[in-house]
């Protein structure tokens, strides 16, 4: 399947059950919303996947699942944050084997490789593949930034064709397209800064707060594009309060939490994390349940893309 990286890829987490295994049916209805919602594909252990606590047995199984209940509607797209570039190479090769349709990939972890490191890394793994190539650039929280001079080098890799822009500089976007046109696909992968990048010219975005709420985040991504921008405002203002819960430490409970109160998930993570008491719980609550009380009418937007489209 050729991956357009273009739209809302939901970054999924990783349903658990009380005895501490994943919860497949559970992961199965939050999917189902996902798809219904008009999403462009889905990505498996990332950060909110809780891939440093998932064997690669897990992975492989969640990817499994994923490709026989998508059935090819939408590409499957599996993380890859390895510390070393062999097994980095050898898990690439197993998603394949196990039918995912793309990779994203994080810079070493651990270590913290320099420009050249770096760039060997990528092309490594890209030389070893034929699945398209997804760069994860969050030097926010993994410490190493992919630079736009590294790009320049991994352009000559034809299967890196997109990358996670998590800079927190909206800039880089237009940094990109500057320096290279449409070469890279650019897909936001901060919440807070989704309708910012969109507008500067992001083909998409790699949302966390989908996981709650995805006929907003397909929304206001579908009316951004169809340039209409007054009704995507509306949507937007009203979710950030609850997208600031994906720039947080424990972004994967507060999402959890969040999943939990609208139906499509539960607040089950794997230790180390635990999920939230107290002071803390009830806040992160009062945040998330304020939004589904005051939730904009779905109706509504669905009927300004109905429109839209009809005009198109």
């Amino acid at each position: 399947m050729t991956i357009k990286w273009k739209g809302v890829f939901p970054a999924l987490t990783t349903k658990f059950t009380r005895d501490d295994k994943i919860d497949f049916p559970l992961f199965e209805k939050n999917l189902r919303a996902q798809l219904n919602a008009g999403v462009d594909g889905i990505i498996l252990g990332g950060t909110l996947g809780e891939a440093s606590v998932l064997s690669n047995d897990e992975k492989f199984s969640l990817v499994k699942f994923a490709v026989e209940k998508v059935s090819g509607k939408v590409p499957v797209v599996m993380n890859i944050a390895e510390g070393s570039t062999r097994d980095a190479i050898k898990l690439a090769d197993e998603a394949g084997k196990y039918g995912a349709n793309g990779l994203m990939m994080l810079p070493p972890m651990r270590y913290k490789s320099d420009h050249r490191e770096t760039v060997a890394y990528y092309k490594a793994v890209a030389q070893s593949t034929d699945l398209p190539i997804m760069v994860y650039n969050n030097p926010v929280d993994y410490k190493i930034e992919v630079t736009l001079d590294m790009f320049e080098e991994l352009a000559a890799e034809k299967n890196i064709q997109a990358v996670k822009e998590s800079t927190r500089d909206v800039s880089n976007v237009t940094r990109m397209i500057n320096r290279f046109g449409d070469r890279f696909k650019i897909l936001c992968g901060v919440d807070t800064l989704a309708m910012e990048e969109l507008l500067m010219g992001a083909h998409g975005w790699v949302a966390g707060l989908v996981c709650a709420f995805p006929k907003e985040t397909v929304a206001v991504y579908q009316l951004v594009k169809q340039r209409k921008i007054d009704e995507a405002l509306k949507i937007y203002r009203w979710f950030l309060p609850l997208l600031e819960l994906d720039i947080h430490p424990k972004l994967v409970q507060y999402i959890k939490l969040a999943e939990q109160e609208a139906g499509i998930g539960s607040e089950q993570v794997r230790a180390p994390r635990l999920t939230l008491i107290g002071e803390e719980r009830e806040r992160v609550l009062k945040i998330i349940r304020d939004g589904i009380a005051n939730r904009p009418n779905s109706g509504d937007f669905t009927n300004e893309l109905i429109r839209s489209e009809s005009m198109n």
